[in-house]
C-alpha cells in the first residue's frame, strides 16, 4: 500500500467557534483513507497549513502509510531549520491521526486496540458552559444546571473579560497584535462574582477549572488566580501566563495554591519536559491536533505517568479531534478528562457518519476499525471554502 495524496479540506461550518475547520485527508492506492484534523484559531493560519500540506503530500506520495513512526520523523525533520514547532509540528499532526485511521482499518480494530488495549470502558469528560448565553445571574444558573443534569462533573470557563473589546468585535490583542497581560479590578471583581456563582450552583462534587488563555503577566496572573481562590473553590487554573517563558509559570506557581494546568500551546514531547522536569504543573493537556498527533500523544502520556501527572487532551475543534484524543486516552492508566467544547455534541452530526454518544457525561467509542468515525463527504465538498 502507498500513499497517493495528502487533501487538505478547509469547511465552512457554524459549528465552529471559527466559522470554519480544517480536515485532512490521507489516500493510498488501495483505496483506503484515513482522516485527520488541524483546525487552528485563526482564518489565516488555516490557510496557511493548507498550502504548507499540499508540499508535504508531494514529498510523501509513494511512501507506506503503515510506516507511521517513520514518516512522522520525515516530515517532522524537514522543518527544523525553520522552527519545529507550530505549523510544522500541526501538519505532522494531521496526517499522523489520518495514518492512524488509515492502519486501524487495514487490521480492522480501533485505534485504541493497536495503542496497547484500553484500560477503561468509556472516555470521562469535562466541558464548556456557552458563555454568550451569560445575559444574567438567572442564564447563568441555567446553563450550569444544564451541563450539572447532563451527567458532567467538572466545566471550564474563562471568566475574564477581554479587554478593549471594540465594535468590530475584536479585543484588544486581536485588533493590535499585542498583549499586555493587564486586568482591569473591576474586570477582576466581575469574574470573582462569575466563579463565585458558578461554584455554588454546580455545588461542591463537580470541579471548577479556569482557562486564562495563557494571556497575563506575572503580577496579574497571580492576583487573578488568588481573587479566585477567595471567591469559591477552583480545581485548575490553566495557562496563566504565555508559553514562551517557563520562568514566568514557575514565578506564578510559587505563588498560587490551586492547581495549574498547561500545555495545550505545548508542540510535541521536547515542550513538556522541561515543564515536567521543573514541577510546573499538576495536570498536563496536550492537543492531539497540535502537538504531534496520536504517535506524541501516546508519548506525552508515557512521559506524564513517569511523573504520576494526571493528561487531560485540550480540544477546541471538529469531531476528529475529540475521537483521536480518546482513542489515546483509552489505553492512558492517568488519565482525567477528555475536554469539549459543549455538554451536547450533536453541533457535530451533519460532518460525521454517526452521532458521538457522550451521555452521562461520558464518550462511549465503538468497536469500529480506525477513528470509529467516517466524514461526511457530500458534507464537506459542498461547504468547502474553495482557496485560490
Amino acid at each position: 500500500m502507498k500513499i497517493t495524496s495528502i487533501r487538505p479540506w478547509l469547511i465552512k461550518s457554524d459549528a465552529s467557534y471559527w466559522g470554519e475547520y480544517l480536515f485532512v485527508e490521507v489516500t493510498t492506492d488501495e483505496g483506503v483513507s484515513g482522516w485527520g484534523e488541524i483546525t487552528t484559531t485563526t482564518k489565516l493560519a488555516n490557510r496557511a497549513l493548507c498550502t504548507i500540506l499540499r508540499q508535504i503530500g508531494a514529498a510523501v506520495t509513494g511512501e507506506d502509510p503503515a510506516r507511521i513512526e517513520h514518516l512522522w520523523h520525515k516530515i517532522f525533520r524537514s522543518f527544523t531549520y525553520m522552527g519545529s514547532r507550530g505549523a510544522a509540528v500541526e501538519c505532522v499532526s494531521a496526517i499522523d491521526i489520518a495514518l492512524w485511521d488509515i492502519r486501524g482499518k487495514v487490521l480492522g480494530k480501533p485505534i485504541y486496540e493497536l495503542l496497547g488495549g484500553p484500560v477503561r470502558e468509556e472516555i470521562a469528560l469535562y466541558t464548556h458552559p456557552n458563555q454568550s448565553k451569560f445575559t444574567g445571574k438567572e442564564a447563568v444558573v441555567r446553563e450550569i444546571r444544564d451541563i450539572v443534569e447532563s451527567g458532567h462533573t467538572a466545566l471550564k470557563f474563562d471568566p475574564f473579560p477581554h479587554q478593549g473589546r471594540g465594535t468590530d468585535g475584536l479585543s484588544r490583542e486581536q485588533r493590535d497584535g499585542y498583549l499586555d497581560g493587564s486586568m482591569t479590578r473591576k474586570d477582576e471583581r466581575e469574574a470573582a462574582e462569575l466563579t463565585a456563582l458558578i461554584r455554588e450552583t454546580a455545588g461542591p462534587d463537580v470541579d471548577i477549572l479556569i482557562d486564562a488563555h495563557g494571556r497575563f503577566d506575572v503580577p496579574t496572573a497571580i492576583r487573578l488566580c488568588r481573587s479566585l481562590e477567595e471567591a469559591g473553590q477552583i480545581d485548575w487554573f490553566e495557562e496563566p501566563c504565555p508559553p514562551e517563558s517557563l520562568n514566568a509559570l514557575k514565578q506564578v506557581r510559587d505563588k498560587v495554591s490551586a492547581p495549574i494546568s498547561w500545555g495545550e500551546r505545548g508542540h510535541t514531547k521536547w515542550d513538556f519536559v522541561p515543564v515536567l522536569e521543573n514541577k510546573l504543573a499538576d495536570y498536563i493537556m496536550p492537543d492531539v491536533t497540535w502537538t504531534g498527533g496520536i504517535t506524541e500523544l501516546k508519548k506525552i502520556s508515557a512521559l506524564c505517568e513517569a511523573y504520576y501527572i494526571p493528561v487531560s487532551p485540550h480540544d477546541a475543534a471538529g469531531p476528529i479531534n475529540v475521537v483521536a484524543g480518546a482513542q489515546v486516552m483509552m489505553t492512558v492508566p492517568n488519565f482525567y478528562k477528555l475536554e469539549t467544547s459543549e455538554w451536547n455534541l450533536g453541533k457535530y452530526d451533519h460532518l460525521i457518519d454517526r452521532p458521538l454518544d457522550v451521555s452521562n457525561g461520558s464518550l462511549k467509542l465503538t468497536s469500529k476499525p480506525g477513528l470509529g468515525v467516517e466524514m461526511n463527504r457530500d458534507y464537506l465538498q459542498a461547504h468547502e471554502i474553495a482557496l485560490s
